[in-house]
């Protein structure tokens, strides 16, 4: 089939590529030439595992086109895909300029039957709305269809979600609509992915449920963690017990910094924002909840690393491991990291950071942070060590080794990934999240140690 995309940031790119990949004649379209010209020469703006090499694979293939021009994409294909951003508006709100701007640019081009597909995360109602305004200004008319397909992909594994998604949602309004999307996804489908075929208002609630569900998971064992340390208990002990029960399962149940990126918090935001105007308080109340749970890991990292420190942060040198929300992932929207890093900052700590990706990125949002090309450099006369991103190359890091440059031995674990018998034997005194507190005595200063062993 030929199919456009409209908008290449990150779902747009990858939904993209991803179709060329399937066999289907793809175009992109972004209104930002320098975004569509780095395209048609196989770079993305942005790291995604694996997602380069298939985009210069269907580029050479002549699957995969990218234009500036609506009019040259309306007349192309006869399924369009809109894959622009719904950022945070004021008050929580998606803000759908975005999305009305697109559909108002592509809806006059449309001279045949086709149909508009979203993918956005969009409040519930705005699909049957944008079908009405497309029609109204589409040359053909009643004869342009809208329906919602939402996308479910996780940042670091956009390509394999792509390729063997959980399930394909298809809101739509009539059974041509339908048959077409399963048509675009055949190769899924018979592969075995289920397609759950709904109305428009629940396929846009699909999303957010499912964005509101996962958040309320991470916050509540995040809740648990916090009530361990009140406690003296130990939350990862309690999580292993809960995945063990069957209604639960132990996906997502992870204690740690908490969610960010440029989705799970907005979406939630946006849904609260959405349940409160129908009138759903209960719900606006629970998200609510959520979201300051959320925000206070934050807060509880900035009081662990004040501690750790002697009481104030002022003066003291931190190292901070990972950037990005997320690993494998140079997104830093939202990140739980960089508020942290503000956070010290403010209290006047001077603080050197760390990302295997993300530090470009991060120079743009925070400038005031020290940006270290190695581990040790940004470890260097630290008084602690904050471990903010769980990056693989991380969980490898020697802690003997760490300890020689380093100026206390402190580490704080906010992800609970690394090994912490090992930091431990190493002498560093060690802090997990939610975890009960080990007696290892007073941090030891590298220096007085090297001094030691001459």
């Amino acid at each position: 089939m030929r199919l456009t995309v409209i908008g290449t940031g990150y779902l747009g790119l990858t939904h993209a590529v991803c179709m060329a990949d399937l066999g289907h004649d793809v175009m992109g379209l972004d209104l930002d030439a320098d975004k569509v010209e780095r395209a048609r020469n196989g770079e993305a703006p942005f790291f995604e595992p694996g997602l380069e090499p298939l985009l210069r694979k269907n580029l050479d293939a002549g699957r995969l086109r990218f234009t500036t021009s609506f009019a040259e994409a309306a007349d192309f294909g006869g399924v369009h895909f809109l894959c622009v951003g719904t950022p945070e508006a004021a008050g929580g709100r998606a803000d759908l300029r975005h999305v009305h701007a697109a559909a108002d640019a592509l809806a006059p081009h449309l001279w045949r039957p086709c149909l508009v597909v979203g993918k956005s995360t969009v409040p519930v109602g705005t699909a049957r709305n944008l079908a009405a305004r497309i029609r109204e200004r589409a040359p053909a008319g009643d004869s342009t269809d809208v329906a919602w397909n939402p996308e479910f992909l996780r940042e670091g594994f956009a390509v394999e979600d792509s390729f063997a998604p959980d399930r394909l949602v298809f809101g739509v309004t009539s059974q041509r609509s339908a048959a077409l999307l399963r048509h675009v996804y055949a190769k899924l489908l018979d592969g075995g992915t289920p397609a759950l075929v709904m109305d428009l208002e629940t396929a846009e609630l699909v999303k957010v449920s499912a964005n509101a569900f996962l958040a309320t998971k991470i916050s509540f064992i995040n809740a648990m963690a916090e009530i361990c340390e009140k406690a003296g208990a130990d939350v990862v002990c309690l999580a292993d017990a809960l995945a063990r029960d069957g209604r639960i399962g132990g996906r997502f149940l992870s204690p740690g910094l908490g969610f960010g990126g440029g989705c799970l918090p907005k979406d939630i935001r946006a849904f609260r924002s959405t349940a409160r105007e129908l009138g759903a308080e209960s719900v606006a109340n629970l998200l609510g909840e959520v979201d300051a749970i959320n925000l206070g890991r934050r807060s509880r990292v900035t009081e662990l690393a004040r501690d750790v420190v002697g009481g104030c942060l002022a003066g003291r040198r931190l190292a901070v491991l990972g950037l990005a929300f997320k690993p494998e992932s140079d997104d830093v929207r939202d990140s739980p990291s960089l508020h942290v890093c503000g956070q010290l900052l403010r209290e006047g700590a001077l603080v050197s950071v760390h990302d295997p990706v993300a530090m470009g990125n991060a120079a743009l949002v925070q400038p005031a942070l020290r940006y270290a090309s190695s581990v040790s450099e940004a470890a260097a006369d630290a008084d602690a060590v904050l471990h903010l991103t769980e990056w693989t190359d991380y969980r490898a890091i020697d802690p003997a080794m760490l300890a020689a440059v380093v100026a206390q031995r402190n580490m704080i674990d906010a992800r609970g990934a690394l090994d912490e018998a090992a930091w431990r034997s190493a002498g560093w005194a060690f802090r997990v999240l939610g975890r009960r507190g080990h007696p290892a005595g007073p941090p030891v200063r590298a220096a007085e140690e090297l001094s030691r062993r001459r």
